[in-house]
């Protein structure tokens, strides 16, 4: 008898302590950190899709007939201004400006002598002028069968990049046929599109000649060694898209940048009464980011919410009002409609304490 009652009381000695186990530990977990969106002017870096151009980029085109004889150069390497790349077989026009050489040294024998019989009243002055126009004339043919000539040189008009061949040795190549592109890289134009309204605040905040300095994120998220400087803006609106096009320069002493390649412009922007909330108060469901909003019945309640903005620990977002109060942790310990107990922290506090705050 005296063992049974032992063992109840034990029973129930273990039954209450787990009781009150679990009520502590429902107590701990009904108490949550909620605090409210916060209103302030700030500056946020937005990003536009952006397309990376040459300063100069232009295509080298055949400006005479004939078969391609020689290749100086190879795909991507870089030439000076004035080196010889191709040469296209010169022997036509080689023989033509003998000819008309030929021809000019005979026009100017003719003229010397009709002159030295005009003096003497030999020939009439207009036979003179005769000999001198024909002359002219053979200078002249002379002179353009050396220009054609000369065409069958292809040099580089400047400093840059040989792109793709689009044509081999040996090819026949028909006059203003593409043979290959040239890339001046040493700076480069990013062509990026803003919106209307965002256009105009930049112009009402631009002032003078301060040109604002960009930033270029690349391809594989790094970004670009040296800033860039907006230094023009097209002249039109995109009617259909009601965007407008800003260029900005970044140099390339590296070379590090080519000619078509993306990327994206970070542009540092003014935000006035921007809503701010900490990014661990979010959470994402099918690509799209939500909150947990806390109503007057001490409700859990999700609400869509759009980013605006990301800045280091926080999201400038559309969607909330400084008076919702919204969930700061405990998000995977609640459900919706549940009702919870919560200590409401002030947002300066919060998000000065946001370093220690984040999980």
């Amino acid at each position: 008898m005296n063992k049974i009652l032992i063992i109840m009381g034990l029973c129930l000695l273990l039954s209450n302590t787990s009781c009150e186990s679990k009520k502590e530990e429902k107590r701990e977990e009904a108490h949550f950190l909620v605090t409210n969106p916060i209103k302030k002017d700030t500056a946020i870096t937005k990003e536009y899709v952006a397309q990376i151009n040459s300063i100069q980029h232009i295509e080298l085109r055949a400006q005479e007939r004939g078969y391609l004889e020689k290749i100086f150069v190879d795909e991507g390497q870089h030439v000076k201004k004035g080196q010889l790349l191709f040469q296209i077989m010169p022997k036509l026009y080689e023989a033509e400006m003998q000819k008309a050489k030929a021809e000019a040294d005979f026009a100017e024998i003719e003229y010397k002598n009709t002159e030295r019989l005009a003096k003497n009243n030999v020939v009439a002055a207009s036979e003179l002028s005769m000999a001198k126009a024909k002359l002219a004339k053979a200078k002249a043919e002379l002179s353009l069968t050396n220009v054609h000539l000369q065409f069958t040189q292809i040099r580089a008009p400047f400093d840059g990049i040989i792109d793709r061949f689009h044509v081999r040795l040996g090819s026949l190549i028909e006059e203003g046929d593409l043979i290959t592109n040239l890339s001046d890289n040493s700076k480069m134009w990013v062509y990026y599109n803003v919106p209307e309204a965002e256009y105009l605040d930049y112009t009402a905040k631009t002032q003078g000649n301060v040109k604002p300095k960009v930033s270029l994120l690349m391809a594989n998220n790094k970004t670009f060694d040296y800033p860039g400087v907006v230094e023009t803006i097209e002249g039109e609106f995109n009617n259909e898209t009601g965007n407008i096009a800003f260029r900005a320069t970044f140099p390339n002493p590296k070379g590090l940048l080519r000619h078509g390649e993306t990327g994206n412009i970070q542009m540092e922007v003014a935000v006035k009464n921007a809503i701010l909330i900490p990014q661990k108060a979010t959470f994402e469901v099918l690509d799209k980011k939500y909150v947990y909003i806390i109503d007057r019945n001490n409700t859990v309640q999700s609400k869509e919410i759009e980013i605006v903005a990301e800045l280091p620990h926080l999201f400038a977002v559309k969607g909330l009002s400084i008076d919702d109060k919204i969930l700061l942790e405990g998000l995977r310990l609640v459900k919706e409609n549940e009702k919870i107990e919560y200590k409401l922290e002030k947002p300066a506090y919060v998000m000065s304490h946001l370093e220690l705050y984040a999980e």
